[in-house]
């Protein structure tokens, strides 16, 4: 799965730190999702959407 994380973040001008702190995780487990190597939970992409104020669909999705 890939995602737009990132982008979003920033896009805020969030540090993975601060985005970690938010969602009561490690700044290691932004890192990971953000370069897709881990997918998360579904409990946590929603409040990951919900913080960045994006669509789940819009924040994850699958390639191709």
């Amino acid at each position: 799965m890939q995602n737009n994380v990132k982008e979003l973040r920033r896009a805020r001008g969030l540090r993975q730190e601060d985005l970690a702190r938010a969602l009561g995780v490690t700044r290691q487990t932004i890192n990971a999702i953000e370069n897709d190597r881990y997918d998360p939970t579904l409990a946590l992409a929603m409040k990951l959407a919900r913080l960045l104020e994006t669509p789940l669909e819009q924040l994850f999705f699958l390639p191709g």
